[in-house]
């Protein structure tokens, strides 16, 4: 008889919306070659948060974003969503998603396309209505617009795909790549409803190339490169560098100090600002001054912190793939 739960791990369990434990998932070709796509993949994701799946083509975040809905089977490995285990029907009902290439019946309109959502999801025919027009708008579209879904452009297609997914009202939602397609407008108010989801309790889990969004609003991450995570953990914890130093942010800054700074390495632009490193609190202090003392203003200062997109080249970077292209180096 296996033994039960410890009352420890039921709390965390309950307080996990997924985790996934040594998961792989490994292809065969028609000459019967395998080829890997997941291996050994483990984390978890706290029910509330919002947590970022990075990683370059190929790396194997749609294969397991699919296992986790059970669209696939994994080929070795566990895991639970919403403390059920993974590819229940039960546990599909709860949740959202948005493939990163979602497909569509552009005969309808959004407003019929969602009322057939709804009728999949089992939501009651009274007030479905309201429910769709208040989703459109929540998404940045019209709820009165009539008009076909085929001649809708590719961002407005996108928000129909988010308008779907959280059209049930799901404890977890699942985005893969939701800022596809999408201009700065259509990007912020994406990350507007994401940080609004998490206001109201639910978990969001994305997929993502555009780091800057991932840094902004994820409260964890993983790099997956090769279908294995790299890294995993909060945000703040993987930028942290160690002995890295101070930066100084200035604007004003005298052209001659910005000559011999940029010239040494130790400043960068930032829009109508400066970044200026020093490696200890001396030269940090000296620099202020000299800031000062040539009519410069100072702004802030700070420990030095990595940026996420310096983070993730450098796993790619171990991992022997080419910071530029995502693929291995000497590969065409």
């Amino acid at each position: 008889m296996a033994p039960s739960l410890t009352l420890a791990a039921m709390r965390q369990e309950s307080a996990a919306a997924l985790t996934l434990e040594h998961l792989a998932k490994t292809y065969r070709d028609s000459w019967g070659r395998r080829h890997p796509a997941l291996a050994d993949v483990s984390f978890s994701v706290s029910r509330g948060e919002i947590f970022g799946l990075l990683g370059p083509n190929g790396a194997g975040k749609s294969t397991a974003l699919k296992i986790l809905l059970g669209l696939l089977r994994p080929s070795g490995g566990t895991g639970t969503l919403l403390g059920l285990p993974l590819g229940t029907a039960a546990a599909r009902a709860r949740v959202g998603f948005l493939p990163e290439n979602p497909y569509f019946y552009d005969y309808l309109s959004a407003q019929e396309f969602l009322d057939t959502c709804a009728t999949l999801s089992g939501l009651p025919r009274r007030g479905r209505g309201d429910l769709i027009a208040l989703t459109l708008d929540r998404v940045g579209l019209d709820p009165e617009e009539r008009r076909r879904l085929r001649k809708f452009s590719k961002g407005m297609l996108q928000r129909v795909g988010l308008a779907q997914a959280i059209l049930h009202d799901p404890e977890l939602v699942i985005l893969d790549e939701p800022m596809s397609g999408l201009d700065p407008v259509g990007r912020r108010q994406v990350r507007d409803l994401m940080l609004a989801l998490k206001e109201e309790g639910k978990t969001v889990i994305f997929s993502s190339h555009v780091l800057p969004d991932v840094e902004a609003l994820c409260d964890r991450v993983a790099i997956l490169v090769k279908g294995r995570v790299r890294r995993e953990g909060a945000v703040g914890d993987l930028l942290r560098i160690e002995d890295a130093g101070f930066e100084i942010e200035v604007s004003g800054l005298a052209p001659s100090l910005w000559e011999t700074w940029s010239d040494q390495g130790i400043a960068r632009q930032a829009g109508d600002r400066v970044l200026v490193t020093a490696a200890t609190q001396d030269e940090m202090e000296t620099r202020v001054q000299q800031v000062l003392r040539s009519g410069g203003s100072l702004l802030a200062m700070r420990p030095r912190q990595a940026s996420l997109e310096e983070v993730f080249l450098a796993e790619l970077d171990q991992a022997g793939l080419d910071t530029a292209t995502g693929l291995e180096r000497g590969v065409a």
